[in-house]
């Protein structure tokens, strides 16, 4: 069972309101102590799936009230140790099976904006290990080394925007979007001209199997970009460990971008088309699976004018996605065939 800590900072005059409040959601054990003549702290323990709903009323009520705050902690460890038979007594039956049929099994949407918004920011960390896992990946497709790609995708930092950028979709947050779509194209560009220089350098691999792998399309390199944009979003929404799943998401991304770079490095135009159609193919099925993880889990805004420019921006993403997948299938099609 996983638990975590709300930390809540009330005047002293709302104290009664939320006290009545708490009644009506599952809270393990709570609280309180006066920090000073206006204001007490709160401390809410409660199991992770609950946490949206109590966050969600945080939320609400701190926009008619700007001295309320609230603060949440990941517990590693509670003693005693709580049994979850007996987290409810018998008057609560009816509501905790409600609330089973309706569990969230991920993070809360307040937790997932947070790290979404780190992810969709370009730093220094983002930028060293961007030119470095090209580096890498540059090598290892010459070298004809699968394991040194394969090394190169564990630290490329690509799911970060996507997952950003789908985040963001499902939300309506245009301003993050803006953000995340910049993020991801210099997450390309790097690539793309630290590749080139390669191109220029040195021969093409044509001997080389990783190189030959990225010249050549199939229904499967798409199925394998749905795969890889579900598991990313999965692994996001639960926040469990993003190490193996974004290898996933750039043996999608990366060496398309390396060999489409070193093709026009080496003045193959005609030739890189194919990585090039590879890589956005793999881009926008990575980004429409996403969407629809996030969207079926139920990552929503709570005001009704934000749940409507969500609703309006999610179609949108789909549609457009969508749209851009079936005409890159399309063309595959025809330069396969």
């Amino acid at each position: 069972m996983e638990l975590q800590l709300i930390e809540v900072y009330i005047p002293n005059d709302k104290i009664d309101h939320f006290q009545e409040k708490l009644e009506e959601f599952s809270i393990i054990s709570h609280w309180h102590t006066r920090i000073s003549d206006q204001e007490q702290v709160f401390k809410l323990l409660i199991q992770k799936k609950h946490a949206e709903n109590i966050l969600n009323f945080l939320e609400m009520d701190s926009k008619y009230d700007e001295e309320m705050r609230a603060l949440l902690y990941n517990i590693s460890t509670y003693v005693p140790r709580i049994e979850e038979d007996d987290e409810e007594n018998k008057s609560k039956e009816e509501k905790v099976e409600k609330e089973s049929k309706e569990e969230v099994l991920r993070a809360s949407r307040h937790e997932l904006y947070n790290v979404v918004h780190s992810a969709s920011q370009i730093n220094s960390n983002f930028t060293w290990m961007l030119v470095l896992s090209a580096i890498v990946a540059t090598a290892g497709i010459v070298k004809n080394s699968a394991a040194v790609v394969i090394g190169a995708m564990v630290i490329a930092p690509l799911i970060g925007p996507y997952t950003s950028l789908s985040f963001a979709a499902v939300l309506g947050d245009y301003k993050l979007m803006r953000r995340s779509v910049i993020t991801a194209l210099y997450g390309l560009a790097l690539p793309i001209v630290i590749s080139i220089l390669f191109g220029i350098i040195f021969e093409l691999p044509l001997d080389s199997r990783e190189f030959q792998a990225r010249t050549n399309i199939e229904l499967m390199d798409i199925i394998l970009a749905l795969a890889a944009g579900a598991a990313g979003a999965l692994s996001f929404a639960k926040r469990v460990s993003e190490a193996l799943v974004g290898v996933m998401v750039s043996v999608a991304l990366l060496p398309p971008t390396i060999v489409f770079g070193m093709m026009m490095g080496a003045g193959e135009w005609v030739y890189a088309v194919t990585p090039f159609l590879l890589l956005l193919v793999n881009i926008h099925a990575i980004l429409l699976s996403a969407i629809v993880v996030f969207w079926v889990s139920g990552i929503k805004p709570i005001n009704w004018k934000e749940i409507q420019v969500a609703n309006t921006s999610r179609i949108i993403a789909l549609l457009f996605v969508g749209f851009v997948i079936i005409i890159l299938t399309g063309m595959i099609y025809f330069i396969t065939f």
